[in-house]
């Protein structure tokens, strides 16, 4: 549609500054509210089927009965609109409609504002700048708790029987409890689908990190459907892999690499970390897992002395480090680290730095997970050729197409 320039120029007579276009009182506000009322008067034209002082409407059993002011709320500040009733109080206007006080879109403002990790104090300041409206704690409240049975139905969902490869891990966040603020272990599974796309899984909570709650978390992830995991990633959590083998047997259980060196240059001085972080990157980056034993050993010789607890804790998670050296290089890179969920985690960490404390952390985290996996539209690189491998590898775990 074409709005002529002869209604424009009339609209836009007086105007000598932005205010006389966008200010409370502006050109822009008014039409608004010029273009609502006329579309009421409309809807109620089509709810009675005859226009007003129309003959028709003689006894045809209902009429126009007056109006009523009504204060909305939208990008353009509080705006009062004028909502017609009809004798029989049946009509039912679209585009206000009764028991709302927000233009459609609003909420989403407020709840993309809060997934981005701004508080209340926050959303208010930023409302009352940008659209000159007042909102208080409580809506902003009720238009977040919304999002909470939103989050019941996602945590629920069925998921696919089989993931090729997830990654499990958690991050700690403040929550207040019974007037303390205690630490809570957020418990986070990616999965790669076989179309190559990453999935959140699922997000849990705990006052700590355990292997005995991993273990409930696989078995719920059975009951939503998951048959089969070919590769679970992860940290070097005690008796996590163990909780892996007993809910699926046939998993193949990979430590992350990253994760083994960052722990292990926790004993090395910042002078030395970069040559300690190359000798260990001939550990894992071997051609097999014969070579890397050999570079481990030759690690040893020229560390142990300094630093023996490093090759000692390589040697005590070897069986779940050589699994790696098993793999092509198109899985290799994948698998190698937990960065898939690292770099989730970091997301996270980003909306929650500005807040003290939750007194739920479910809602905003929920918020933040569905914002990053809008971006989440393409396959791990060269997916294809990984998925290939591992139809060849795990044989006939893959179904056919």
């Amino acid at each position: 549609m074409t709005i002529r320039n002869e209604l424009l120029d009339e609209l836009l007579k007086g105007y000598q500054k932005p205010e006389d276009l966008l200010g409370e009182s502006g050109i822009l506000k008014q039409l608004t509210k010029a273009l609502l009322d006329r579309c009421l008067q409309g809807e109620m034209t089509h709810h009675l089927g005859y226009a007003k002082n129309d003959p028709k409407g003689k006894h045809s059993g209902n009429s126009r009965n007056g109006s009523y002011d009504k204060t909305v709320i939208g990008e353009h500040g509080e705006m009062a609109v004028t909502v017609p009733r009809d004798r029989k109080g049946n009509f039912e206007p679209l585009i206000v409609p009764k028991g709302t006080s927000r233009f459609t879109g609003f909420d989403d403002k407020i709840i993309s504002l809060y997934a981005r990790g701004m508080t209340t104090r926050d959303i208010q300041c930023h409302l009352q700048e940008m659209y000159g409206v007042e909102v208080s704690p409580a809506l902003i409240s009720t238009v977040t708790d919304a999002v909470e049975e939103e989050v019941k139905a996602w945590q629920n969902r069925p998921l696919e029987s089989i993931y090729p490869i997830v990654y499990l891990d958690a991050i700690r966040i403040k929550v207040r409890s019974s007037n303390q603020i205690i630490n809570k272990a957020i418990y986070l599974a990616i999965g790669i689908t076989t179309d190559g796309t990453k999935e959140v899984l699922g997000m849990w909570s705990s006052d700590n990190e355990g292997a005995k709650f991993w273990l409930q978390i696989l078995t719920e992830l059975k009951n939503r459907g998951v048959q089969d995991i070919f590769i679970v990633c992860v940290d070097g959590l005690k008796g996590l892999p163990e909780a892996i083998e007993a809910a699926y047997p046939k998993t193949q259980v990979q430590l992350c690499m990253v994760h083994m060196v960052r722990h292990s240059l926790k004993y090395v001085s910042w002078k030395e970390r970069k040559v300690v972080a190359a000798d260990l990157k001939l550990i894992y980056s071997a051609v097999t897992a014969e070579q890397a034993a050999e570079n481990l050993e030759a690690f040893a010789q020229k560390w142990d002395k300094r630093f023996p607890t490093i090759s000692a804790s390589w040697r005590n998670n070897w069986e779940r480090i050589i699994p790696l050296f098993g793999y092509p290089p198109e899985i290799r890179k994948i698998i190698y680290t937990t960065n898939a969920i690292e770099s989730l985690n970091m997301s996270l960490r980003k909306v929650t730095k500005n807040r003290g404390s939750f007194p739920t952390a479910f809602k905003l985290l929920y918020l933040a997970l569905r914002n990053i996996a809008k971006k989440w539209t393409l396959p791990v690189r060269d997916w294809k050729s990984a998925l290939n491998q591992l139809a060849i590898l795990f044989d006939g775990r893959l179904p056919l197409a």
